[in-house]
C-alpha cells in the first residue's frame, strides 16, 4: 500500500510556524494580508512601515550550491560583492531552484525554515533597526523579528552585500 498519498501535506505557513517555534519564537505573530506582500514595497505599504525594514530573502546559485542573501527592502544585491564573499561567481536562482533550495515559492521565501541549510549573508543595513519584517512562507504573510535574532538564527554572515548608491 502506498502511504505517501495518505500523508497530510503540511502548508508553507504551517512549516513556517514550526520553524519559528523551533527557534523559541512560537509566540511571534504571523500577519496575513489579502492584498499580498510579495514585494518589499507591497509589504511596507501593507504594514505601514518603511521599506528599509522589509527583509528580502533572495536565493542565488554559486556553482552547484544555493546561497541566501537577506537584504533590506530598497537595496539591490551586488552580485560581484557576494561572489567575492563565497569565492566564486553567483547568479540569481530561478523559481525552480528557489523552491528546491528552500521549499518555498518566490515572493514568500522566509529567512529560515528551509528544506536545506543555506549559507546566508545578512545586509548590514538591517541592523540599523530594532525590528524588521520577513516573509512567512507565502506571498501574503510576514512576521516581525529583531535583526540580531535573525542573524543568529540563520547563522548569517553580516556583510556588505549591496550595490553602492
Amino acid at each position: 500500500m502506498d502511504r505517501t498519498s495518505s500523508t497530510p501535506r503540511v502548508s508553507s505557513l504551517e512549516r513556517m510556524r514550526a520553524a519559528l517555534a523551533s527557534q523559541g519564537l512560537g509566540d511571534v505573530p504571523i500577519t496575513t494580508f489579502p492584498e499580498g506582500t510579495h514585494t518589499a514595497t507591497a509589504a511596507a505599504a501593507a504594514l505601514g512601515t518603511d521599506v528599509e525594514r522589509i527583509v528580502k530573502s533572495l536565493v542565488f546559485i554559486a556553482g552547484e550550491r544555493a546561497i541566501l542573501v537577506l537584504a533590506s527592502g530598497p537595496n539591490r544585491v551586488d552580485l560581484a560583492k557576494v561572489g567575492r564573499l563565497v569565492g566564486q561567481p553567483i547568479t540569481r536562482a530561478n523559481a525552480d531552484q528557489v523552491r528546491q533550495a528552500t521549499g518555498y515559492a518566490i515572493g514568500g521565501v522566509p529567512p529560515f525554515g528551509h528544506t536545506q541549510r543555506l549559507d546566508t549573508f545578512l545586509d548590514r543595513d538591517l541592523l540599523e533597526f530594532d525590528e524588521v519584517w520577513a516573509a512567512a512562507g507565502r506571498p501574503d504573510t510576514v512576521f516581525p523579528i529583531d535583526p540580531r535574532d535573525l542573524a543568529r538564527i540563520t547563522d548569517a554572515r553580516v556583510a556588505e552585500v549591496v550595490e553602492s548608491v
